[in-house]
């Protein structure tokens, strides 16, 4: 495990941002847990059952998932996030707090990964209950930084298409190209795969990337 002072820096960050948002699922009613997430066909249970599983699952068991599943990564997160919830659905909130320090990265990825993870799932479950969680901003920017290389062409895109992604309400922008604007939530939720967050883009990047999007769906 790595000692290097960023590194620890931006689990402390994970680790409190884990921390709030269990804190925003301790209010959550009934009707609530069982709303439709951003994440496709998942729930707010489930995406709250998905950010506990690398904190209380070990490796090699997700190994098995993977074995089972031959091979397919999607097909095995599923089956453990389901797991998790038949196990511990009334638990979450307190595992996810109890587990909040767990320095788990997934392989090949470092800490930002799991830093942008729970943040944008805490976007996925907020955004349609209506409710204010907030994200300081400094960690919504790292957050942007490591989704978007420096030449704003996001991994979706494929090479052909860079864009400058510009935040309106922090103070950040990055790649060259048409402008694609929104809240830096919003944004995030773009760049990982949201179609529903396109609606709430601006710019005259926001029309290239949903073609492009719309080209990828087809294809």
């Amino acid at each position: 495990m790595s000692s290097d002072p960023d590194n620890d820096a931006i689990f402390a960050e994970t680790s409190d941002e884990r921390r709030s948002l269990a804190r925003t699922f301790d209010t959550l009613t009934p009707e609530q847990w069982d709303t439709p997430s951003l994440c496709d066909a998942w729930t707010v249970r489930d995406v709250a059952a998905h950010l506990v599983v690398p904190l209380i699952i070990p490796l090699w068991q997700f190994g098995l998932a993977m074995m089972r599943t031959r091979g397919n990564f999607d097909r095995a997160n599923q089956m453990m996030t389901q797991r998790i919830k038949r196990k511990h659905g009334d638990e979450l909130p307190a595992l996810l707090t109890a587990h909040a320090d767990k320095k788990f990265t997934p392989p090949g990825h470092g800490p930002l990964a799991p830093l942008s993870d729970v943040i944008v799932h805490g976007l996925d479950v907020c955004r349609p209950l209506g409710i204010e969680h907030h994200v300081p901003e400094h960690r919504m920017t790292t957050m942007l930084d490591f989704l978007v290389p420096e030449s704003g062409a996001a991994p979706f895109n494929g090479p052909e298409l860079r864009l400058q992604w510009r935040a309106t309400d922090v103070d950040w922008s990055r790649g060259e190209g048409p402008v694609v604007e929104g809240s830096a939530g919003t944004l995030a939720l773009v760049l990982t795969g949201r179609s529903s967050a396109l609606a709430d883009i601006t710019g005259p990047g926001a029309a290239q990337l949903a073609e492009a999007r719309a080209n990828r769906r087809r294809s």
